[in-house]
């Protein structure tokens, strides 16, 4: 380790942290600045999930890899501080693969990041970090935490380009108290800098995944097929809807989502697109890109956290997927759902997907976008 490195970062003893390590650079950097803040660290690697059990031929990549938990250990090592792997395979099949599943049978696209974060890895974390007497956790999310009005509100890191509140929203207020998220006020090629500065090369340059860890190739229709083996025979050959009229037959409604445009195996003259899924009656609505707009949208299963409540008509930005730059809406909380009505119509909202709002750059809060009443073609 260089000596400029060293001089980065005062020493201090500030307390116990577990540290989630992934073997990537993110996780691995966080550890390493907090080591050098003077923490007592202690890595942990989460085994989630493996290939084999996806049916998959190729070699495993990615956080739950067998490289990727070297590469973690070996941090660890070069560090001083202890490491651990924790098999959490069972909870993380139980929990968010069967529900991966059981979305897209029920005609919504999952959210499996979100849930892996605030049932898996979260819960994980604090269980372990209590048996280790750590006070803290800490990840390597590009992120924020602060304290305001006795409550702790996630904001978004300095590099937007890489912000992760999105994934967050679903944290609670007692897993929040004891949350560190390190690289919240840097940006990537910073951290990148800081791998090299200390010799991690090999790390610096190391591939990022954006995949779903359990799905090989991203395919999830091939994930889902190999979890259903009977499921492509029991519901190829549903009717496509478009305008109301029937317009040919599909592979399945499991493996079509809103938006999707690509893949659809049917000549229209002009693009349609995917804009609703029946699951009862195994209809693939189609439409045009006028017909993927919506103005309002209800979120089931919501969580806040900058407030303990919303005002009535409260207005803030929401964002419906990851990449999605967001709009103004009004939000009013109704039967123990979010009533969101964009001041700007919306395209492609995909039921089972996050709604995440914003107020500037903190987190309020969010849900997953309920199914609207169902509309028999």
């Amino acid at each position: 380790m260089t000596s400029a490195f060293k001089q980065q970062y005062k020493m201090s003893k500030h307390g116990k942290v577990l540290v989630a390590m992934s073997g990537g650079i993110d996780s691995s950097v966080a550890a390493m600045m907090l080591h050098e803040q003077g923490y007592e660290v202690i890595g942990i690697t989460m085994k989630t999930w493996d290939y084999e059990s996806s049916g998959s031929s190729k070699k495993e990549t990615g956080c739950c890899s067998l490289d990727s938990i070297n590469d973690a250990r070996s941090m660890a090592v070069t560090f001083g501080f202890p490491h651990y792997i924790l098999d959490i395979r069972g909870e993380f099949g139980d929990h968010i693969i069967n529900n991966f599943v059981e979305e897209y049978l029920a005609g919504r696209t999952p959210n499996p990041c979100v849930l892996c974060n605030t049932h898996i890895k979260w819960e994980a974390l604090l269980k372990r970090a209590d048996m280790l007497d750590c006070e803290f956790i800490a990840t390597g999310h590009y992120a924020q935490v602060r304290e305001e009005n006795n409550r702790k509100v996630i904001f978004k890191g300095v590099d937007q380009t890489k912000d992760q509140t999105y994934v967050l929203w679903g944290l609670g207020q007692e897993s929040l108290q004891r949350t560190m998220f390190p690289l919240g006020k840097y940006k990537k090629p910073e951290i990148k800098q800081m791998a090299k500065d200390a010799g991690f090369l090999d790390l610096a340059n190391k591939s990022e995944s954006y995949d779903i860890c359990f799905v090989p190739d991203n395919d999830y229709r091939a994930f889902l097929k190999h979890r259903l083996p009977n499921l492509e025979a029991s519901v190829e050959g549903g009717d496509y809807i478009f305008k109301g009229k029937k317009v040919g037959k599909h592979r399945g409604y499991p493996f079509y989502t809103i938006g999707q445009r690509k893949g659809l195996d049917i000549a229209m003259g002009d693009p349609v697109f995917v804009k609703e899924i029946i699951p009862e009656t195994n209809t693939v609505v189609l439409g045009d890109l006028e017909d993927l707009k919506e103005m309002e949208i209800n979120v089931r299963d919501f969580n806040l956290i900058k407030y303990e409540t919303l005002p009535q008509d409260y207005v803030a930005l929401t964002k419906i997927r990851y990449k999605d730059a967001g709009r103004l809406s009004t939000i009013n909380t109704v039967d123990n759902k979010l009533n969101i009505i964009f001041h700007e119509a919306a395209s492609g909202v995909a039921p089972g997907q996050s709604a995440v709002i914003y107020e500037g750059d903190d987190l309020i809060g969010g849900g997953f976008i309920d199914r609207k009443p169902i509309v028999f073609q």
